[in-house]
């Protein structure tokens, strides 16, 4: 997002980034009754044998579900053992259907165009195998880092103006998920089966996603960051002045 304010003409030294957080306790897959998240599964006719793909969010076009869609024959080529649940309400619901049906997939995609509660949501996560947020625009995405948090694998759409590149690493030791180019459907069936095709490290990936929550994603971490910035604004740090933790701890104790 700063890049883009950037390119629209805002002084980059005027902007300060903190990135937004989730409550890891919350969302902590260890909270998570075993018989609620099989049930889960049951209510879309997901076998124990077969993958359960999760897209939630807003179904409209920046979002990338019709492409995450088009992605699916794709993706039952290799792997025809797999489901994919879409969560939320849009104006693309309609279309999302047509598409199913058009590629005779309409029993390979179940559906639930409404507004999910949050306990039940995190179920949801708790159910899946792979969490898939294909978006072209998204400013940062929050339903990433609940995923996360839920030490899920998750692929993300990384072209353009989209956070998730931010929060999700594609590389590396420390990788938790892959990045792909939410425009293009051949890309999103890649990254799902990048992730398929292994899954002792794909459940690696979900725990290196939420270690990572832990470290850089908590409400507490956006606290002092944004403390840090007003200390930063009102004065330079001086010899003997209070650091953002000693305010930090002011703060808790008020």
């Amino acid at each position: 997002m700063q890049e883009d304010l950037v390119r629209h003409g805002w002084p980059k030294s005027k902007i300060s980034v903190v990135w937004n957080g989730v409550d890891p306790v919350r969302y902590n897959p260890k909270n998570c009754k075993p018989e609620e998240v099989e049930a889960i599964r049951s209510r879309y006719g997901i076998k124990p044998d077969e993958k359960m793909l999760l897209f939630l969010g807003r179904l409209t076009w920046v979002k990338g579900v019709g492409n995450l869609i088009q992605a699916m024959p794709m993706i039952l080529e290799e792997y025809p053992k797999t489901k994919l649940v879409v969560l939320g309400k849009g104006e693309q619901q309609n279309d999302i259907i047509e598409t199913a049906n058009r590629l005779g997939i309409s029993n390979k995609v179940a559906y639930r165009f409404d507004f999910v509660p949050e306990k039940e949501r995190i179920l949801h996560y708790a159910a899946v195998d792979v969490c898939i947020f294909p978006s072209t625009y998204e400013p940062f995405g929050i339903v990433s880092l609940e995923a996360m948090a839920m030490a899920k694998p998750l692929v993300v759409g990384a072209h353009g103006v989209v956070g998730f590149r931010e929060q999700v690493i594609s590389c590396g030791p420390n990788q938790n998920g892959v990045h792909v180019n939410g425009e293009n459907a051949a890309d999103i069936a890649w990254g799902i089966k990048e992730v398929l095709c292994d899954s002792e490290r794909a459940k690696k990936w979900g725990e290196n996603g939420r270690k990572r929550v832990l470290q850089y994603f908590t409400w507490k971490k956006v606290a002092e960051q944004t403390l840090q910035i007003y200390d930063m604004l009102q004065h330079p740090q001086e010899e003997g002045e209070p650091k953002v933790v000693d305010l930090m701890e002011k703060l808790t104790k008020t």
